[in-house]
């Protein structure tokens, strides 16, 4: 489309190029790869075709068109600069790539540089898409999708124009050398005509265009407002100027004075646009739209759900709360409950769906200081809001149920501790105190044979009853770990067995909660006594790791292997007691490979 420099570009005119034409359907939904691909690709293409047009127009061009030419391709930089800046800050807005279209569209118009009849017949052909494009821009603005079927007619009138309604122009004119394989026949008064019913209806395109961006304007917001205003009419102006200035300006006018004001009209308008969308408060409006069209295709889970919303309003910061109807306060993606202390520099936006209060999205007032675009945002992901406040609040039931758990363990540790030290400390030392008393009765020198006999029968019963008090008391907790810790009870359960065991630890005495130590206990002697008992093992190692925050347990045997959580009684209810703390237990036993049970504990009091 590109004009031989030194001509107006006449809108439809085969002399001249640039006619605007609005937009065909939307372009199919890109993901970002593909599009960043296609982009990467065609800005290629456009930097090597812009060379060597740059080269042509200066080895065959003289004096002032040599000048011309070289700014026409400078012009079609500018777009692909400002698409490509356009994309990189909104990867997912089809704005930026449709800027680089428009600047593609410039450097093919200017493909009969090169004197090759090929490229010049697609050049004549193609010589008022650019206008087309910026006319798809106006109605694209700021998201780069056409939002109502009145853009999208208008937008494909626009490229019949440009497409259909130029075909006229070179195929009735016999006259024009660089176009000849073009011409069906020599018919100057169809080619009149198709002009003039692309002048017609391009008209009628326009007095649509600027109908519906007038419906626009009255129902943005008056701050918006403001910034619309004077874009889309500079958009109107730098469109319609290229027909106006090439069919209505006076002779009087130079054709290098009016192709340097059409070029800077219409390079004018993608460098405007863009600095509007990046910096005029419009990223976010797309992005909010773009948003919308993300949660129609993906999963949007709470991680994901946040991220997007942090990214659209352009604040890493931003979260979003959940509405916790049964305890009438907001918690955060886990079910805890979160503190909404006054902040100046955060705003909380509420989100309802069907007059319901969902959630809310806690934002930096600093980054967005004009709540509309966050409450925008809010409407557009309540459903999703209200999915995840039902499984945050499943998450806050199930949390307080495992807590509740968690209280009744602890609580019977504690018991199984005080119990402990009661029966060593009190009926223990008794029967110790008792036992030696029957011997001071036996050694007593004038006693009789058969009280003699009594109290030695009296000492054994009692050592016997005092064993099996011990038996109890280890049973209900281990006094070593009680008194000196995990590690020293750990070690004193392996001295007592059988077969070779190797024992790893990294930790310390009494360095861990005494819940955590005493669960860490039962798994360790649970995983020995499933070895001895069942595995036929003859070699064990136990290994105890603190890693960060979490305890590790891990006891491997060489047995026959095929144990399981759900295999025995005691090892379901090991697994219980430690899914109660937040913890997991892991049984890999395959048969013949032997045995390694594995819990991780969180250890933090």
């Amino acid at each position: 489309m590109a004009p031989r420099p030194g001509t107006p570009m006449a809108a439809g005119r085969m002399g001249g190029h640039t006619s605007m034409v609005n937009a065909a359907p939307e372009w199919p939904s890109l993901t970002q790869r593909p599009l960043r691909r296609a982009l990467v690709l065609l800005v290629a293409a456009m930097a090597v075709i812009g060379v060597l047009e740059i080269a042509s127009a200066v080895t065959s061009e003289a004096g002032g068109q040599r000048w011309m030419g070289v700014a026409y391709v400078a012009a079609s930089l500018v777009y692909v600069a400002a698409g490509v800046l356009a994309w990189a800050r909104r990867p997912s807005n089809r704005f930026g790539s449709l800027i680089v279209f428009g600047g593609f569209m410039m450097l093919v118009g200017r493909l009969d540089a090169f004197g090759i009849p090929l490229l010049s017949a697609v050049s004549v052909m193609l010589a008022t898409l650019p206008l087309a494009v910026l006319v798809h821009v106006l109605h694209a603005f700021p998201s780069g999708r056409l939002p109502s079927r009145a853009s999208r007619l208008t937008v494909l009138a626009v490229y019949m124009v440009s497409l259909v309604l130029q075909a006229p122009l070179y195929l009735f004119t016999a006259d024009h050398a660089p176009v000849e394989m073009l011409v069906v026949a020599d018919r100057p008064d169809l080619a009149e005509l198709g002009h003039l019913v692309q002048s017609g209806v391009g008209a009628a395109v326009m007095v649509s265009t600027t109908y519906i961006l007038a419906s626009r304007l009255r129902r943005a917001e008056p701050r918006r407002r403001l910034i619309l205003a004077p874009l889309y009419g500079y958009g109107i102006v730098a469109v319609l100027f290229i027909p106006v200035s090439a069919n209505l300006l006076p002779s009087s006018f130079s054709p290098d004075w009016v192709f340097w004001a059409q070029l800077v009209a219409v390079t004018g308008a993608p460098v405007a646009f863009t600095i509007a969308l990046l910096f005029g408060g419009f990223a976010r409006t797309g992005g909010i739209e773009e948003l919308g069209a993300w949660l129609s295709t993906a999963e949007g889970s709470r991680s994901s759900l946040r991220t997007a919303l942090a990214r659209v309003l352009g604040d890493d910061s931003a979260q979003l709360f959940f509405w916790a109807s049964a305890r009438q306060a907001y918690v955060n993606a886990d079910g805890d409950l979160v503190d909404l202390a006054a902040d100046d520099q955060r705003g909380l936006v509420e989100i309802a769906l069907a007059g319901e209060r969902v959630g809310a999205i806690n934002y930096d007032i600093t980054l967005n200081s004009d709540p509309a675009p966050v409450r925008a945002a809010g409407r557009v992901i309540a459903i999703v809001v209200d999915r995840e406040r039902v499984a945050a609040e499943l998450r806050a039931s199930r949390q307080a149920v495992r807590r509740s758990r968690a209280r009744i363990v602890e609580a019977g540790d504690i018991e199984r501790r005080r119990i402990a030290r009661d029966l060593h400390d009190g009926l223990q030392m008794r029967l110790v105190l008792l036992a030696m008393q029957a011997q001071q009765v036996a050694a007593y020198p004038d006693i009789s044979p058969d009280a003699h006999d009594a109290a030695i029968a009296l000492r054994v019963g009692i050592d016997s009853a005092a064993a099996e008090l011990r038996d109890l008391v280890h049973a209900v907790l281990p006094a070593a770990l009680i008194e000196r810790g995990l590690c020293a009870a750990t070690e004193d359960l392996v001295d007592r067995l059988p077969i070779r065991t190797e024992l790893e630890m990294t930790i310390a005495d009494h360095s861990l909660p005494p819940v955590v130590e005493s669960t860490a206990y039962f798994v360790v002697a649970e995983a020995l006594t499933n070895a001895l008992k069942h595995a036929q093992a003859t070699a064990l190692t136990v290994c105890l790791d603190r890693i960060g925050d979490h305890l590790r347990i891990q006891v491997t045997d060489d047995g026959v292997g095929g144990a399981h959580n759900e295999g025995g009684t005691r090892l379901r209810g090991l697994a219980d007691r430690v899914d109660t703390l937040g913890g997991r237990l892991d049984v890999h036993s395959p048969r013949g490979h032997g045995t390694r049970i594995t819990a991780e504990l969180p250890c933090v009091s």
